[in-house]
């Protein structure tokens, strides 16, 4: 079978390409890296504003009156503090306490939640779920997968809500952080519109039907050719400004939400799968250090798989993700360190080359909407 035929593509594809995208192959879709430059679309979006087509996340309906009691025992968050209208962010993970997928829930009513998740994890969640739902003999309990079915767009920058409040009734500044509404968007009925996303500036992300998407994303980009269309290029580098984890690099079934420096996502006041297990993770404190840090040196950048080494030459850790930081004008990275004794200096090293690298607090830079 040829690799065309099994690469998948949102039901955008087309308008992509017509506005000069170049397509990559990204979680299994074929999705815009860039359509101009990544500097540009990055600094647009956090100036003006940006539109990403994300349709490639999973996207499941978990519905049943057992629905958030199956959730809170599979993940690590408490789905009970939120209330109808609101989003979590949270984690899957499996019985060792590695991370299966981060994902987010928004809570429709009060016995249907729906799932966004990763692109790469669509099959092994449902699996996960579906077969947790038959060991538990939850037979009220379905799991719809809507994947294909629906599109996702984010709408993200300081102005974002401003030029997109002509189509809609919504008044979108009035949607709290991580909360939603559902209601009439460029004329159609029943759009779901969150304020959530992945670039840590202001915005929206729409959750809308392949039928309306083309509809939807055009209108956007005809508002007074105020909003450009961004790629996953720049979706990277935006989110790894704020810190953000990324499935696959900087989150596994082998890296704990405890070693992510992910704890305030875990409600130990709670039961869930591996509780026991983090519960004693955290209080041994046994386990590799993520860390965030930025490199002074303009004309290095750290990339995944880079190694961290100590003043010795020693390896100490890896690279998980790391970028140009259009804002900070420097290399920006994340990644681990392995080494459970004490370090006094940790380097980058590069073409067999010595970088010294600075640890930072996240988020890399504080962004005011």
């Amino acid at each position: 079978m040829k690799e065309n035929n099994i690469i998948k593509k949102t039901i955008l594809y087309d308008n992509h390409v017509r506005l000069g995208a170049k397509m990559v192959n990204y979680s299994g879709f074929y999705m815009p890296l860039q359509y101009t430059s990544s500097l540009t679309e990055h600094m647009s979006v956090r100036n003006y504003a940006g539109i990403f087509d994300v349709s490639h996340m999973g996207k499941f309906i978990l519905k049943g009156k057992h629905s958030e009691n199956l959730i809170q025992y599979l993940t690590t968050n408490d789905l009970s503090k939120i209330k109808i209208g609101q989003a979590q962010y949270t984690c899957l993970i499996n019985k060792k306490g590695g991370i299966i997928d981060d994902l987010v829930i928004y809570k429709i009513s009060k016995d249907k939640f729906l799932l966004i998740v990763n692109a790469v994890n669509i099959e092994k969640n449902k699996k996960w779920i579906n077969d947790h739902i038959t060991k538990y003999e939850y037979s009220d309990i379905k799991l719809i997968d809507n994947s294909l079915k629906y599109s996702l767009l984010a709408i993200q920058g300081p102005l974002s809500l401003f030029y997109i409040q002509k189509l809609t009734n919504i008044s979108l500044n009035k949607i709290s952080f991580y909360h939603f509404e559902i209601g009439e968007f460029s004329g159609i009925k029943n759009i779901l519109i969150s304020r959530t996303g992945y670039t840590g500036s202001k915005g929206v992300e729409i959750y809308v039907s392949n039928k309306n998407a083309e509809k939807i994303w055009n209108n956007i980009l005809k508002i007074e050719n105020k909003i450009i269309p961004c790629g996953i290029a720049s979706r990277n580098s935006l989110r790894l400004e704020m810190g953000y984890r990324l499935y696959g690099q900087d989150l596994s079934e082998k890296i704990t939400p405890i070693e992510a420096n992910l704890s305030w996502i875990i409600k130990f006041e709670k039961e869930f799968i591996a509780k026991k297990i983090l519960q004693r993770q955290k209080k041994e404190g046994k386990y590799k250090k993520f860390i965030s840090f930025i490199i002074e040196d303009k004309n290095k950048i750290p990339r995944e798989k880079h190694l961290l080494i100590d003043e010795n030459d020693t390896t100490i850790g890896y690279v998980t993700s790391g970028v140009y930081s259009p804002i900070l004008k420097k290399g920006i990275g994340l990644g681990y360190l392995t080494n459970q004794k004490k370090i006094n200096s940790v380097f980058l090293f590069i073409r067999n080359k010595k970088i010294p690298i600075k640890m930072v607090e996240l988020p890399f830079i504080r962004i005011k909407n």
